[in-house]
């Protein structure tokens, strides 16, 4: 019998194969999310992800790393979520949390809209810049994927703290220079990183970190941040 091809796996056998395990309304979800975003990646461009392996070895793990990192009920912004990562998935795997997406985009944006349509969340879709969203809207945490440099990111926060109480972000191996890059440039004066968790990429040798940046008097234990209740 021939060895089965990864990337011709469904959902469900690539769930398994990862050791993944969630209910069957979530993976039927999840399936529903894939066949939209795939059919709106033929117009416009969404992902690099177009087959199960890919999307659970990539998407779907890294999006998990966040929902473990997430309290019960929190708010969220997800900064720049091109087709939907992570927010759309910490929607589907959190019902708990209030989830919201911003994409500077117009057409990514239009689109993600209608994913999330058809998947019946309740998922805001905002288009514009997420620091440009801040101030109108508070939220507990922001969380990027794949968006900017570190610096970068935190320079177009750096008005708006007031807004949210931490960021999350996810990163490879170059996360110490662009932490250095933060630091010479000024921007964690006020602000605490904390490397939260670490974890193999599936399928290469590299690794995803994610990141914590908090307003060091906002952070108790030296690495959990304290999150403002909102109304």
């Amino acid at each position: 019998m021939s060895a089965v091809n990864p990337e011709d796996c469904e959902l469900a056998a690539c769930l398994a194969r990862h050791q993944i395990e969630l209910d069957s309304s979530r993976v039927a979800l999840l399936d529903r999310y894939c066949q939209a975003l795939w059919e709106w990646n033929a117009k416009i461009n969404l992902t690099r992800h177009t087959d199960y392996e890919k999307f659970v070895g990539r998407d779907l793990h890294d999006s998990l790393v966040f929902a473990r990192h997430l309290e019960q009920g929190e708010k969220i912004l997800d900064v720049g979520t091109g087709g939907g990562v992570p927010g759309v998935l910490l929607a589907i795997l959190r019902p708990d949390l209030l989830v919201w997406l911003s994409e500077s985009v117009g057409k990514k944006a239009r689109a993600v809209a209608d994913i999330v349509e058809r998947l019946g969340l309740n998922v805001p879709v905002l288009e514009g810049r997420g620091e440009d969203l801040l101030g109108p809207a508070r939220f507990n945490t922001l969380v990027a994927r794949a968006v900017a440099p570190l610096v970068k990111l935190l320079r177009w926060l750096r008005p708006h703290w007031a807004s949210f109480d931490r960021l999350l972000v996810l990163k490879g191996a170059a996360w110490v220079e662009e932490r250095g890059e933060a630091r010479h440039g000024g921007l964690l004066k006020t602000l605490a990183l904390r490397k939260v968790t670490s974890y193999p990429l599936p399928g290469t040798d590299a690794e995803g970190v994610l990141l914590q940046v908090c307003p060091k008097d906002r952070l108790r234990d030296g690495k959990t941040c304290r999150l403002r209740p909102l109304r």
